[in-house]
């Protein structure tokens, strides 16, 4: 296999301040890409798991889906294979991707789960040959990138989800910079809730200052926030203008793995 094929597999990690909207946007990209033939995984590391209502399943039916096992090394020389872990714990959902569930605190004091995030980091390191796009939703924060050896250190892209505030591009500057550090390729943003013609303008502007790429701006709509209340963005048609900025987003990350695909080695 070519390292070109290797490439167009993406990994795809999402991230942003908390209320940006991050879930919701994992969940229209997440469905985007199944409409586009993709097979796509979807792993929910927020310890609070929502991203199954995002996804189109019920709050029982999210509840209901097993966490990974911890500390698990996937892999040759490991203890699972990446296929039979999404086999045994991965549930299809109504949009198309199939989910899988990270990490989930369900009683106090049980510790904490930094070995759920090495399992998401061995995931990632593992071919996924069967999958197209592995879609991780992080918690918000910036902990997931700092924790030793970085829970998406092998990700290809890190897309910031953004708000039109200041306070939202320090947090994807910030993010950013640990991104680079940690050996993530390429770190995008996308601006999420735009009203008005200067909400986009403060996207473009504001993330091109502190030198972050924008993939693109998604227009608030009022019915993909009622959706998403009641848990089901995954089902709902959303609103032309949407659908267009997504279709945006995704051909600008699949530009990205194409011109990282092209400039890296073949396999010998």
């Amino acid at each position: 296999m070519t390292a070109i094929e290797k490439k167009l597999r993406l990994k795809l990690g999402i991230v942003g301040k908390g209320g940006v909207g991050k879930t919701t946007v994992a969940g229209l990209l997440a469905r985007e890409y199944a409409v586009r033939g993709r097979r796509v995984v979807a792993i929910d590391t927020d310890s609070n798991p929502n991203l199954g209502l995002s996804l189109g399943l019920s709050l029982a039916e999210t509840e209901a889906v097993p966490v990974l096992p911890r500390a698990a090394v996937v892999g040759p020389g490991g203890t699972a294979a990446a296929a039979d872990l999404i086999a045994e714990y991965g549930r299809p959902t109504p949009a198309g991707p199939t989910l899988l569930s990270a990490i989930k605190v369900a009683a106090a004091g049980a510790g904490c789960t930094c070995s759920g995030h090495a399992t998401v980091r061995s995931l990632l390191a593992d071919a996924l040959e069967d999958v197209d796009v592995t879609l991780v939703d992080m918690e918000a924060g910036l902990e997931h990138l700092s924790r030793s050896g970085g829970t998406l250190a092998h990700a290809d892209v890190l897309l910031m989800v953004c708000e039109p505030t200041r306070k939202s591009v320090l947090t994807a500057a910030r993010t950013a910079a640990l991104a680079t550090e940690l050996g993530i390729p390429d770190v995008v943003a996308v601006g999420n809730k735009a009203r008005t013609a200067e909400d986009v303008a403060f996207f473009r502007d504001a993330l091109s200052a502190e030198g972050i790429e924008l993939a693109g701006v998604l227009p608030y709509d009022a019915e993909v926030a009622a959706a998403d209340r009641a848990g089901a963005v995954g089902l709902q048609v959303v609103a032309p203008e949407v659908q267009r900025a997504l279709g945006e987003v995704l051909d600008a990350l699949d530009a990205l793995q194409s011109c990282a695909a092209r400039s890296a080695p073949a396999d010998e």
